[in-house]
């Protein structure tokens, strides 16, 4: 019977097929090593690990670190079971090597890492065994940094850090935690570093941390007595029952050696230092042409408009003519977009214009020094047969000027409305521009005022007092606005319709424990600032907030310049302290929330809600 039911089942599972195994999930193991871990007196150039399985290597170049660093890359590679390491300079004398493989050494089926594995040997008569970790931090998002440099110097001027490779290096984990071995007794200065230029040395332009500190390595050795236990099973004769006795088999003692300091925290940060170069030129239309640079510029170039024959002696200048007497300039807030409107027949139809450009570029160690430049401002005309130009030409004449607004039936209560046009305006006439309130089933005139954005009048703000839950309409006649080509607009006509203020929520951030310099970010979902707003004694009041999920924050502006202040390493200057509140907050409509902010209760690093780990790392790649 028992036969039989066998044979069911192997034929119930039949039709299965083959089911293979589970994921091997086991990294690879250490069976061999030559040298042996921790040999003294050590001269050779080349180490070999073998494993109990075939391996094979993971990004070699991010993940393998060598202290102390060398400045020609040993040759690290595996081949079967074996991964080899040799070393292309002189080893030093009396020193302890090691070798951090980070993640690169993987089982070669299923890619499983062995992590944290490192290997050291020395060439002197004994292995530095001191230790120190810590953490690097995001400064800006307090959000942990994977796979970054971090290495001490013994040399404790700064200009060691520019000058002198560090003495023994590590690279944080994906948790942003590191862990230097084998350092030699004595004071280091601790750094970490976005070491792009990948020479263990810091260049201008690269984010770093400092601690602020001398540390000094030690340890602390922890006795442990262990007991070993003995079970006995025993039946009590009188009753039957089974009795479990336990007994001491032996006891030992066993050290345990503690590394310190063992918690230190680097915030890194990126200097407010930018490269300033020129990026390009685009003109994409043939009345205009834009300049972009690749940071804000404290004045504007100086541009001279060039003859072809300055360019080429081949070229002629019958048809040229100076484009800057017959344009106009609009210039970004911080002149790093810069568009020539031009406004002259003349000067529209040259498809190449000529100019040479006077600006500041940072050199190698970010100082501003001037560059001239020839640019050339081409136009390149769009690929059409002979009807198909004839209609482009006749939609440019027919023209009509477009303006946008931003009116809508669910108008924000503290919104202006906004009248956009894709050209510069010659003219606006405001006595063509209506604003009407409905009552009841007319419209009845409202006083409004008509402010221009800027000189170019791209943008027209149409200043009223609005009031919530009522409604408006927006007509603008045909002609009111005019661009500098002469096209002008046809008549429009918008209804608005504001919100209520039930429709809102609005928040009071109190500190509890007060600081004049504090400024409180309202937060997104995706961990943005939305509004910010300085501390007040009686709260910082954010008023007509949609309701929906935010967070808080806040920073201490040492300063007082009014904005969040990164690091300065010339300076010596930390980033400007960043505390989250460590709930989330669901405001509901019509509700007004207080919230009390006590930013010293909790270590920074964990004050940043769950829900929002990780979503600056996942901005930034």
């Amino acid at each position: 019977m028992i036969g039989l039911l066998v044979l069911l089942a192997s034929c119930a599972n039949r039709g299965q097929g083959p089911q293979g195994g589970p994921r091997d999930t086991i990294p690879p193991k250490v069976v061999k090593e030559v040298p042996a871990d921790g040999m003294l007196m050590f001269h050779g150039k080349k180490v070999e690990i073998t494993f109990d399985e075939y391996i094979q290597l993971n990004d070699v170049q991010n993940n393998v670190l060598i202290s102390p660093p060398q400045q020609k890359t040993p040759e690290v590679k595996a081949m079967g079971r074996t991964v080899s390491v040799v070393f292309q300079e002189e080893l030093q004398d009396s020193t302890t090597y090691t070798i951090d493989f980070g993640a690169a050494i993987c089982d070669y089926n299923e890619k499983t890492p062995l992590e944290g594995y490192v290997f050291a040997f020395s060439t002197g008569n004994h292995i530095d065994s001191l230790a120190i970790s810590g953490c690097v931090y995001n400064a800006a998002t307090i959000s942990p940094m994977p796979a970054v440099l971090v290495g001490i110097h013994r040399n404790m001027e700064d200009s060691a850090m520019s000058t002198l490779p560090f003495a023994r290096v590590t690279r944080t984990d994906s948790e942003g935690n590191f862990t230097i071995h084998n350092i030699q007794p004595g004071s280091y200065r601790l750094y970490a570093l976005n070491d792009i230029s990948r020479d263990y040395l810091y260049q201008p332009g690269e984010a770093l941390a400092f601690y602020d500190s001398v540390i000094t390595p030690t340890f602390e050795v922890e006795m442990h007595t262990d007991t070993v236990w003995r079970d006995t099973v025993g039946i009590d004769l009188l009753t039957g029952d089974t009795l479990f006795t336990r007994l001491v088999d032996s006891t030992y003692v066993h050290a345990v050696t503690h590394f310190y300091p063992d918690s230190l925290v680097l915030w890194y940060f990126e200097e407010a230092k930018q490269r300033h170069y020129f990026q390009g030129i685009h003109r994409e239309e043939q009345h205009a042409f834009t300049l972009i640079f690749s940071a804000p510029q404290d004045s504007l170039p100086e541009i001279r408009a060039l003859r072809p024959s300055e360019v080429d002696s081949v070229k002629i200048d019958s048809a040229w003519v100076n484009f800057l007497d017959y344009s106009l300039l609009q210039a970004s807030k911080h002149n790093d977009t810069i568009t020539y409107w031009l406004t002259d027949s003349l000067a529209i139809g040259m498809d190449s214009i000529y100019l040479q450009m006077q600006y500041k570029v940072t050199d190698s160690l970010y100082n501003l020094v001037p560059q001239t430049d020839t640019i050339l401002a081409v136009y390149r005309r769009p690929r059409m047969s002979d009807k198909a130009r004839e209609l482009y030409e006749r939609k440019k004449r027919e023209r009509k000027l477009e303006l946008r607004t931003n009116t809508s039936s669910a108008f924000d209560v503290y919104d202006t409305i906004r009248v956009k046009s894709a050209f510069p305006l010659d003219s606006v006439h405001d006595t063509l521009f209506h604003l009407s309130h409905k009552v009841d089933t007319t419209f009845k005139p409202v006083p409004f005022e008509i402010h221009k954005h800027d000189s170019m009048a791209m943008m027209l703000y149409v200043v009223a007092k609005l009031q919530p839950e009522e409604s408006y309409r927006l007509k603008i006649d045909s002609a009111a606005c005019r661009d500098i080509y002469g096209a002008c607009n046809d008549s429009i006509q918008q209804n608005i319709k504001l919100k209520s203020k039930n429709d809102y929520s609005s928040l009071r951030v109190k500190m509890v424990q007060w600081d004049t310099r504090a400024r409180i970010q309202l937060m997104s979902e995706k961990d943005e600032v939305l509004k910010e707003l300085p501390a007040q004694p009686d709260g910082a009041l954010f008023e007509y907030l949609k309701p929906t999920t935010y967070y808080l924050r806040l920073y201490i502006d040492e300063n007082g310049d009014g904005k969040w202040t990164t690091g300065d390493w010339m300076l010596k200057r930390q980033p400007e302290p960043i505390y989250y509140y460590p709930k989330k907050l669901k405001l509901r409509a019509n509700w007004d929330f207080e919230e009390q902010f006590d930013h010293l209760a909790l270590p920074r690093i964990k004050s940043k809600p769950k829900a929002l780990r990780g979503t600056s790392n996942k901005k930034r790649k």
